[in-house]
Parts: structure tokens; C-alpha cells; sequence
């Protein structure tokens, strides 16, 4: 990612020019890396720091307007020295995108792995600082953040000049620039993973839907697993699942922050349920508000992400859903397991680890969707995948990443950046 990187990847560029990846190729391969980097439902917990962000965007629209006559290009550089240059600067420059974004995705795939060694990921470099979500481990007081950011900003500079100096050479879409751009949505990532957690899934949508006329107070189930399992995976698609659609009257999803902001939980609450409060700060009265809103409702409240352990700070939240019909339920998602126990919750599902055989499968899947895999990917793809320890979220990454790694000597590459773990 830094300005040493370019040297430490020239074999794998030889590598990569050895097996034909020039082109239409690496830009494509590059723009499907983008698009998977900057969709809004992957960019989890905004890991991915602003400025960058907006210099993926605009990477991706420079690359697209010169992916559009880079057959026209090729056709034509056998005649044109400078046309070769300007080639050979693209293919260069995309090189370096593709490393940068690979670094990237597998320092925050790595993050998600307990006991993940980052200092021997990073040993090449001379000063970096991994400051992702939920974490922040330094070195030397430099941020990965801000690295990232600075050689994105240089590569969108260069990528920028070589779009505009295109007009230089009257190249021409002759309309074989039509590779299809395949990124991996989030959507995509959770159906792959939700097969895998069918029986867990059955098991909370029937909680869920559990009818208790008897029960005087809202039904409190709780979703425990380490980071990075799928716990929010789980409760979205029970809480999207036709069933519980139709059970509940109303349906309310809050993403709790941490520290637990009572005021901004009871402001999300509110909006969820469809009305607005003018010039009202006081947590009183807005917990308050929820409590007429739900009158006469079956409603389901989901608190994801749930780490709060006062119980004098749950308990309003509680309390204000008690006006709503019999059948009114709360699931909390959390990875501490004393949550369940604070918040008085006797129905706990235990989220659990995917075994060896379902991480590769979802790595398979998510690297090859519509292809047939490799023979030699079952061997390499099996060692990544146990690198992973059983997360979801990891191999999500890595996957999405994979899907443009065509090449043994690519998953080599990507096995060996994870070789410390």
C-alpha cells in the first residue's frame, strides 16, 4: 500500500502479465473489486475512511469510461508507441490499485480473526496502525486509515490523467469492452451464509412467532455469538422472513451504538414507527411517545449489537413496550454472554462458529458463484478457509476478494499474506 509495495508485488505482476491478465482484463478485474468495496451494505461498521471512499468512486468512474475503449486501444498499439505507453501506465497503475485494495480487504478480514498475528503482516512496512471497528492496534502511531487513503488519492490522481490523455489517441467503444462488472453484494454474502444456518434460523423465526396470549409482558430472546459469526446475519433474515412479517403489526430494527445513547435508540425507535417528534430532547417524553405508539400493537424490537450492562439503562426501553399486545417480542443480538442474564432473557440462541467444511463451502461459493472451481483450488482454498476459524464475516471478505483471483499463483498469494495467523 505504500510506496514500497509496488516493488514487493513485481512478481506477482510478471506473474499475472505471464498468464494473460492484461487490458480489458485487469481493469475489469479491478472495477469488480471496487464495486465490491464501495457498496454501502459491505462498507460494515464504515471501515472504509471517507476520503477514500470517494476516490474508489471516482476510480471506478474513470476506469469505466476507459475500460469502454481499451479494445479499440489494444487493437491499435502495435502502431502507436504512445499508445503502448499509455497502456502499459494503466496496467501498471491498475496493478498497484489491485494490491492495495487486496491489502485492504485481507487487514480487515484479518481483524475479524482472534490471535490474528498483524505485526508479522506487516513487518515490511515501517510504520502502520490497524484502527478498524471495534479494534485499534498500533504501530508506531500511523493509521492503516490514513495510508490507505493517501495511496488511493495517489492512484485516483494518476488514473484520472490517464483518462483524460485517452482523448490524445481518438479511441473509439467498438463494443468489446462488455465483460459483465460482478461484485458481491451483501445480500449475496448473506444468502450464501444463511444456508449454512438453516436449523438456527428455523429455530428463532418459531420463537419469534411463538403466540403467548398468557404472557403480560414483551418476550425477550437473545442471539449470542463471538464477533464476526453472523449473529446480525441471523436476526435480519428472521426478521425479514415472511412469517414474522406477518405475525407483528410493527417491526423496529435499531443498531445500538457503543456507548449505549439512550436518547439516539429512542429517536430510532420513533422513526421507525412512523412519527414525527418536533423539539423533543428529553428521554422522558420520547420513551414516553414509544409507549402510546405501541398501544394496541404486536410489535417486534430488535437492539443489534447490544453491549450495555446497566441494567438501569435497558430497562426504560423495556418498560415501554409493555402496552403492546400479548405476542409483543425483543431480540437483542450481542456477543457478551452476560447480556441474556441482565436483561432477564431465558430464550438464548447460540450462534456457533461454521465448521471446516462450511467455510470452505462459503468461500467456494462466494469466490465462484456461476463457475465451476479450479482442480487445484480445493487444496489452497481449504487452508484459507481454516484461516478464517470458522467466522462468517471473514470469509465473506476474503471470498469477495477471491471472486477476482483466477489464478493458482493469485490464491497462493492471498494464502501466504495469512500464513502468521
Amino acid at each position: 500500500m505504500a510506496s514500497g509495495g509496488h516493488s514487493t508485488m513485481a512478481v506477482t505482476h510478471h506473474q499475472q502479465q505471464e498468464v494473460g491478465l492484461v487490458g480489458c482484463e485487469i481493469v475489469s478485474s479491478v472495477l469488480g473489486q471496487l464495486e465490491t468495496t464501495i457498496t454501502p451494505e459491505n462498507d460494515l461498521e464504515g471501515r472504509l475512511p471517507e476520503g477514500a471512499k470517494n476516490e474508489l468512486k471516482k476510480l471506478r468512474d474513470n476506469l469505466q469510461e476507459i475500460r469502454d475503449v481499451l479494445a479499440d486501444a489494444e487493437q491499435k498499439q502495435g502502431k502507436e508507441k504512445p499508445l503502448r505507453s499509455w497502456l502499459n501506465k494503466l496496467k501498471i497503475t491498475c496493478y498497484d490499485l489491485e494490491d492495495a485494495l487486496d491489502e485492504w480487504n485481507i487487514a480487515v478480514s484479518k481483524m475479524q480473526v482472534p490471535g490474528a498475528d498483524l505485526n508479522a503482516f506487516i513487518r515490511r512496512k515501517e510504520k502502520v496502525c490497524f484502527m478498524l471497528p471495534s479494534s485499534c492496534i498500533c504501530f508506531n502511531g500511523v493509521s492503516i486509515h490514513g495510508d490507505f487513503a493517501r495511496k488511493i488519492k495517489e492512484l485516483s490522481e494518476i488514473i484520472d490523467d490517464i483518462n483524460k490523455d485517452k482523448k490524445k489517441f481518438s479511441l473509439k467503444d467498438i463494443g468489446r469492452s462488455d465483460e459483465k462488472i460482478e461484485s458481491v453484494s451483501s445480500s449475496f454474502d448473506d444468502v450464501s451464509e444463511i444456508c449454512f444456518r438453516e436449523n438456527e434460523k428455523k429455530r428463532l423465526v418459531g420463537k419469534l412467532c411463538e403466540s403467548d396470549v398468557k404472557r403480560k409482558h414483551p418476550h425477550i430472546i437473545s442471539v449470542v455469538g463471538p464477533k464476526g459469526v453472523g449473529k446480525t446475519t441471523l436476526a435480519q433474515f428472521a426478521y425479514n422472513d415472511n412469517m414474522v412479517i406477518s405475525y407483528f403489526d410493527k417491526r423496529i430494527w435499531v443498531r445500538v451504538s457503543d456507548p449505549f445513547d439512550e436518547l439516539k435508540i429512542a429517536k430510532s425507535i420513533i422513526n421507525a414507527l412512523k412519527w414525527v417528534v418536533f423539539n423533543v430532547v428529553e428521554i422522558g417524553s420520547l420513551l414516553q411517545w414509544i409507549s402510546l405508539s405501541v398501544v394496541g400493537k404486536k410489535c417486534l424490537l430488535v437492539l443489534d449489537g447490544m453491549s450495555v450492562e446497566d441494567y438501569k439503562k435497558w430497562e426504560p426501553f423495556y418498560r415501554c413496550l409493555k402496552n403492546g399486545l400479548p405476542g409483543t417480542k425483543i431480540l437483542i443480538t450481542t456477543r457478551k454472554e452476560t447480556i441474556a442474564p441482565m436483561v432477564e432473557s431465558k430464550d438464548v440462541v447460540h450462534v456457533e462458529k461454521l465448521r471446516g467444511e462450511g467455510c470452505l463451502m462459503l468461500l467456494k461459493h462466494l469466490a465462484f458463484f456461476d463457475r465451476s472451481p479450479e482442480d487445484w483450488v480445493e487444496d489452497i482454498g481449504e487452508k484459507i478457509a481454516d484461516k478464517c476459524k470458522g467466522l462468517p464475516f471473514a470469509v465473506k471478505i476474503i471470498g469477495s476478494l477471491l471472486r477476482f483471483k483466477n489464478t493458482k499463483e493469485q490464491w497462493q498469494r492471498i494464502l501466504g499474506s495469512y500464513s502468521t495467523i
